[in-house]
């Protein structure tokens, strides 16, 4: 936890409640926009009509069979990036911790992989996802442990490794897999809502998940203060430690499903938000699934308009972000040693 974090605590809820409201306004108007907005454009008046049960054969087509199902999965996705970030933050207490940096994206990258290039379906990819996520991030846990406790430094390099080592395996299956399906997993694993599954599943994970955090938030407000003041405190640090662990690999693992492997809105958002607003998890929580579903839908956007009529791999909008915030939060945090 940086000196930055500890201040933040301080700050009045009521300042971090607006925030959270602000975000949901903003994730509201870009739900809304995104069905307007693309390669071909419907006016905001076609598509309340096409909402209100009237409008033309296209605009129906083009709103609630293509725009609508994507754009809830790009919400629903990038809720679920920045929730796993933000969970992820407190159990390695690192505010530069998130699936991708971790490799927790690249496991769970891995096993949806294997199952899909042996045919066992996208349920199937859900859980062998999931397994990866839990392998990739045992290893971090392992490895990244010193003497007592996590060193940030030890535990980046040992992230990075791990993504590097998922990033040569996953190079490797698709140089094994055939050509006919080569173009479609190399857009799924750059980032890309085009193939995605369904887009229940990660909305219905990323409601439970939050549902279930919420009334833990006290607990990670003492826990991410470090292991020592929970126990202190009485915190079971071992299972709550292992139910945020299990939680944020699972919700990492049906994000990668859903729509590959994209970066940095796990590191970025909950990051902006303690900033922002405090480090109460009681705003942080649902401020990082606001913020990611936010950021995601508008990179959606983005990524379905800017190329018209090509669509860009919605992962490479979100490391254009991404890279530069994270080079400045870099700066922010040179006090981690």
């Amino acid at each position: 936890m940086t000196i930055e974090d500890a201040r933040s605590v301080t700050r009045p809820v009521k300042h971090g409640a607006i925030l959270v409201l602000i975000l949901a306004a903003g994730a509201a108007a870009a739900l809304l926009a995104s069905l307007f907005i693309g390669s071909v454009n419907v006016s905001p008046p076609d598509v309340l009509a096409v909402l209100g049960g009237h409008g033309n054969a296209l605009d129906r087509t083009l709103v609630l069979d293509l725009r609508l199902p994507r754009t809830l999965a790009a919400f629903s996705t990038g809720a679920l990036l920045g929730l796993a970030g933000a969970l992820m933050q407190v159990l390695l207490r690192n505010p530069l911790a998130d699936p991708y940096v971790l490799g927790v994206s690249g496991g769970a990258a891995t096993g949806a992989l294997i199952a899909l290039l042996a045919g066992l379906g996208t349920t199937a990819a859900t859980g062998t996802a999931f397994a990866g996520a839990l392998v990739s991030t045992l290893i971090v846990f392992v490895l990244a442990h010193g003497r007592g406790s996590w060193a940030p430094t030890r535990l980046l390099l040992t992230g990075i490794v791990m993504a590097a080592g998922w990033g040569a395996v996953v190079s490797l299956l698709l140089a094994l897999s055939p050509d006919a399906t080569l173009r479609s997993m190399l857009f799924w694993m750059m980032g890309d809502l085009a193939y995605r599954s369904a887009w229940q599943l990660p909305l219905i994970v990323m409601l439970a998940a939050l549902l279930f955090a919420m009334p833990f938030a006290r607990t990670l407000n003492v826990l991410a203060r470090g292991e020592l003041p929970a126990r202190a405190l009485g915190v079971p640090v071992q299972a709550v430690n292992i139910g945020i662990y299990l939680m944020a690999s699972l919700i990492t693992a049906v994000a990668v499903v859903e729509a590959g492997t994209i970066g940095f809105v796990g590191l970025i958002v909950p990051h902006m938000i303690r900033l922002t607003g405090g480090a109460d998890h009681r705003l942080v929580l649902p401020g990082a699934a606001l913020g990611g579903g936010l950021l995601l839908t508008v990179a959606d956007m983005v990524a379905r308009s800017v190329a018209a009529p090509r669509a860009l791999p919605v992962g490479v909008i979100t490391a254009a972000i991404g890279v530069p915030l994270f080079l400045y939060l870099l700066l922010r945090t040179r006090t981690l040693k």
